[in-house]
Formats: C-alpha cells, sequence, structure tokens
C-alpha cells in the first residue's frame, strides 16, 4: 500500500480526483469502479469541473459500482443509481448504456449476483477501483464475518452500517437491511484500487486495515495483499 497524506477533506478529494484522472486520460477506455457515500462527492465534484472545463473526456469509459440497495428502484432518491446521476453520470459525458449498478428492484437474488458478477467479466475486470471504508471497517458492503466472501453477492447490513447509513434517511426504519454488492474476490480483481478515507473517526480502523491483521473481520485489511494499492487520507484520518 501508498499512503498519500492531505491536509484536509478537500485535499484528499483533489488528490484521488487526479489519480482517476490519470487513469482516465492515460487509457481512455478504462472500466472504473466506483463507490458511493459522502466521502467520494468531493471526488465526484472535481471530476465533472474538469470535464466541464474541457479537461477530461469520458465519452469512452464504462462504470461499474460496487453496490446497490436491495428493494430501492434506480429513480428513489436514497438509491445508489440516483446518487451516482445526481453527483456525476449527468455531469459528464459517460455514455448511458456503459454505466453499470447492481439491480436493487431484482428479487432473485442468485440470478442478479450472478448477473452482475459475469459482466464485470465480461468487461475484462475493473482498471482502477475507488473504495470508501466503512466504520466497522468494511469495502463495498463486505460486512465484518467469520470469511471473506468471493463474488457479487446479497449481504445484510451490519447495525453499525445502518446507523451510519441512516442520516440519509427520514428515519431509521427506512433505511434498508440488505445490499448488492462485489464480493472481496470480484474488488481484488481489479488492476489498480484507490481507498479514500477522511475524518479523524476512521483512523482506528484504517490503522487496522493498513497495518492490522489480514482478517475478515476486518474486511478492508485484506488489501494488504493486493499489489496495487493507493490510500488517500486526510490527516486526521491517517492520524498524522
Amino acid at each position: 500500500m501508498r499512503l498519500i497524506i492531505t491536509d484536509q477533506y478537500s485535499g484528499m478529494c483533489q488528490s484521488a480526483a487526479k489519480i482517476i484522472a490519470s487513469q482516465i486520460t492515460l487509457k481512455p477506455d478504462s472500466v472504473l469502479g466506483l463507490a458511493t457515500g459522502s466521502t467520494p462527492i468531493g471526488i465526484y465534484g472535481r471530476l465533472a469541473a474538469w470535464h466541464r472545463d474541457g479537461e477530461l473526456d469520458f465519452s469512452q469509459i464504462t462504470t461499474v459500482n460496487l453496490d446497490e440497495y436491495y428493494g430501492l428502484a434506480p429513480d428513489n432518491a436514497q438509491s445508489y443509481h440516483y446518487f451516482m446521476t445526481e453527483h456525476l453520470f449527468s455531469k459528464v459525458n459517460l455514455p448511458k448504456g456503459k454505466q453499470y449498478l447492481p439491480d436493487g428492484t431484482n428479487s432473485d437474488a442468485v440470478r442478479e449476483c450472478q448477473r452482475y458478477q459475469s459482466l464485470i467479466e465480461l468487461l475484462g475486470g475493473v482498471d482502477m477501483q475507488l473504495l470508501g471504508l466503512g466504520h466497522n471497517g468494511h469495502i463495498g458492503f463486505n460486512e465484518p464475518s467469520d470469511a471473506f466472501v468471493k463474488d457479487v453477492h446479497l449481504v445484510d447490513l451490519a447495525e453499525k452500517t445502518i446507523e451510519a447509513n441512516k442520516r440519509f434517511f427520514d428515519r431509521v426504519e427506512d433505511v434498508p437491511r440488505q445490499a448488492y454488492t462485489m464480493g472481496i474476490g470480484t474488488i481484488f480483481q481489479a488492476k489498480k484500487i484507490l481507498l479514500v478515507v477522511s475524518g479523524a473517526e476512521k483512523a482506528d480502523i484504517l490503522k487496522r486495515v493498513m497495518y492490522g491483521l489480514i482478517c475478515p473481520q476486518v474486511p478492508g485489511s485484506i488489501l494488504q495483499l493486493h499489489p496495487n494499492v493507493v490510500v488517500v487520507a486526510d490527516k486526521e484520518a491517517a492520524g498524522a
């Protein structure tokens, strides 16, 4: 792992966006793995601004998102389809037919997981995967457990994750309890991984992810074994 420490959240967003922009420039037909949540919002804002200024072209890019809430339709304001449209897809020239996310409305979990896993494989895998880090060490929605799950799967969200996500909903009762997510093996197949972390509340878990025991109880710790991981963290998250 290579660690880049920035002064604050804005610096983290700038540094991470530059890494993604370099990937797009060097390989215009890249398959980008994207993440949601509050941390990447500033990153997407910078990428959109550079596109608006004529500095970045998404016309050949394909995107695959890490996850989607089970039971939410794409037009639901809390779905990750909606999030990506609001923060990136509607602001750049990314072809609509090349924006992929799991289908949260598909109640046949086995079929949907197989479909999304096969899609990623047919695309040739992910060139660069953007990841955030959950308070409990989850990446994607791979929650702490007794074993690493390899492929795309339907996961029961941990109470800690539900608690962290309730700020996006009117009531905690409205937070979905399940989600489709790329598995650890799916994520691990990405050629490059970019992990972004912000805030003092993530300092302890980031330390465990980067330097602690590699175990499924801290899912992000598996990234220690990947050959090409860059971590961009602000000073608070890095404990600097």
